[in-house]
């Protein structure tokens, strides 16, 4: 049996373990991101803006990428290891990109649909899923983020109307969605709300003066006694059960993506490598700088087959909350050390614009932060090796 060459950019060989479906989604998000977001990303990020937002979230409509992995309602019911392969694409452009299809897809759509009324998910979800409406997902607040149960976003009944009060922060997409998916204390706990952004009362400053996440949308929402009806309401989201549930998916999708910003930083470091010169010959023949590269293709693929692993479980209806947990934590970790371990390689360079190392470098900071900080993994597999749980 001959053996394939050995492939510097896949050395396990794992595209074996994808079926022609899955490339052809791999392909189509790649081809998609090299045509649309590679040629402007640079200035988008410099200038600290999404000036194309609408646009792109239409076109990523188009292409099935929103809602990937949800059935019904225009949604392409793709599988879990597509929608992993399509945030990997994604995020080798930019972290920005990636949010946008999470947070819209894993985030506000997964709410709708898995928590939803039949009314909801039918006024909602076609539209989203064809990039005509934007979705952003409302949970963190400014004095309340790893500990989302000390929230004080209000809704308080007004007869058969809920009033909802209160600001919710760093939230993806806000300013320029059409419907929020609002979690709220209430007399009976934590509920979830489908609130249009039109409504009065509500209003979604964005936040600027961002170094990470430059070329993505994010935004302070307020409300001030915003007047729903009583079918706003998310009827099965009862507690934190519902938003954590939310959350996991969304993990999952950046337990992917967060490699694809290692692997355009590798990829990047390592042909760098090949064609820079220095002491008379390419800086790839000294020794150091090989161990840098042997350490960054050994991190990024392993984390790859424990995205694709996790991707099975989901698939299978197997996948832990816990088992998300590890993916999150290890593969953005791993992530953000390649990133800073090719901008040593392509030295003073390493911080231009002209390469995309420490654009991908300072979006992994704050990939590393939201869903779940590097410390609340750490406890969530603390407490499950341990059985003690040392949140509080």
């Amino acid at each position: 049996m001959s053996r394939k060459p050995f492939d510097p950019h896949d050395p396990l060989g794992i595209d074996d373990l994808l079926s022609p479906e899955d490339l052809a989604v791999r392909n189509t998000v790649r081809q998609w991101a090299a045509d649309r977001v590679l040629p402007h990303i640079a200035e988008w990020y410099e200038r600290g803006e999404l000036p194309v937002i609408r646009e792109l979230t239409r076109e990523l409509g188009a292409i099935g990428a929103l809602g990937m992995p949800l059935t019904g309602y225009g949604c392409a019911g793709a599988s879990a290891v597509q929608y992993g392969l399509a945030c990997l694409e994604l995020e080798a452009a930019d972290s920005g990109i990636r949010s946008l299809v999470s947070v819209q897809g894993s985030l506000a759509m997964y709410a709708i649909h898995r928590f939803g009324s039949e009314e909801q998910r039918l006024r909602w979800l076609p539209g989203m899923a064809a990039g005509e409406i934007i979705g952003c997902f409302a949970l963190t607040e400014p004095d309340h983020g790893s500990d989302p149960a000390g929230m004080r976003t209000y809704a308080k009944r007004d007869g058969t109307d809920w009033v909802l009060t209160g600001r919710k922060m760093w939230i993806t997409n806000g300013s320029v969605a059409g419907v929020a998916v609002v979690w709220a204390q209430t007399d009976a706990g934590i509920r979830g709300f489908v609130v249009p952004t039109d409504s009065p009362g509500f209003s979604a400053p964005e936040i600027t003066h961002k170094w990470s996440l430059r070329a993505s949308v994010t935004s302070e929402l307020i409300f001030d006694e915003v007047r729903l009806p009583a079918d706003a309401i998310l009827p099965e989201a009862e507690g934190l059960r519902g938003p954590l549930s939310c959350l996991s998916h969304a993990r999952y999708g950046i337990t992917w993506g967060a490699l694809g910003a290692a692997r355009t930083s590798f990829e990047t470091a390592l042909d760098y490598a090949r064609t820079r010169e220095q002491f008379g010959r390419p800086i790839g023949g000294f020794q150091l700088t090989q161990s840098k590269l042997a350490d960054m293709a050994v991190e990024l693929h392993k984390g790859l087959l424990l995205a694709h692993h996790l991707g099975l479980r989901m698939d299978a209806g197997t996948l832990r909350p816990e088992q998300v947990s590890f993916g999150k934590l290890n593969n953005v970790r791993e992530a953000i050390e390649i990133c800073r371990t090719a901008r040593t390689i392509l030295g003073a360079n390493g911080i231009s614009l002209e390469y995309p190392v420490m654009r991908h470098a300072t979006n992994l900071e704050s990939v590393l932060t939201y869903e779940g900080t590097v410390e609340m993994h750490q406890l969530v597999l603390g407490k499950a090796l341990t059985g003690i749980d040392a949140f509080r």
